[in-house]
């Protein structure tokens, strides 16, 4: 049985980046197994705010294998992402993983995938995981009909994604950079 469900939404707004993330944990098509989980969190002497969806356990391993990237080219956030991707494009990498990971420093925001992807989202938003349509709508509205900060925004994506899919929950942590 796999652990699923979740959705994380990145908003960057007058110099700050904010990531939500929702807590919930679905086992299956009908389960909560926990909804209160923690899928947004800084890394790098807290300098880069990540936040995953996915398989469970993909999530984790992507989230680790960024990490340690990161370390090994000294926070610089583009370069990690880039070999990263370059793991799974050389064969390096064990396995493709189900999961996404949205990364954020000071100045850059990407969306990386365990299958080797990496994209730096336009108009600085971007949402992954099963809301997370639900969330970027809410979100570029909000961006262009608004003069909240990014952080309020993440949220209030979050929010409204909550309201609309089942696999999203409004139990709601936000790191910003």
């Amino acid at each position: 049985m796999e652990f699923r469900g979740t959705t994380i939404c990145a908003v960057k707004r007058n110099g700050l980046t904010a990531i939500a993330g929702d807590g919930q944990v679905t086992m299956g098509e009908s389960v909560i197994m926990k909804g209160n989980a923690i899928k947004v969190k800084r890394i790098y002497n807290d300098t880069v705010v990540v936040g995953f969806a996915g398989s469970v356990s993909d999530a984790f391993a992507l989230s680790e294998k960024f990490e340690e990237m990161l370390q090994k080219y000294s926070g610089n956030l583009m370069r990690a992402a880039v070999q990263l991707a370059e793991m799974w494009r050389d064969g390096t990498a064990f396995r493709k993983l189900e999961a996404l990971l949205i990364a954020a420093d000071k100045d850059s925001m990407y969306v990386l995938s365990g299958t080797g992807e990496v994209i730096e989202p336009e108009g600085g938003v971007c949402a992954i995981g099963s809301g997370g349509n639900y969330a970027l709508a809410a979100a570029r509205a909000l961006l262009s009909a608004t003069d909240l900060d990014a952080k309020e925004i993440a949220t209030r994506s979050l929010k409204i994604a909550s309201e609309l899919c089942v696999y999203t929950n409004d139990h709601i942590t936000v790191e910003t950079v």
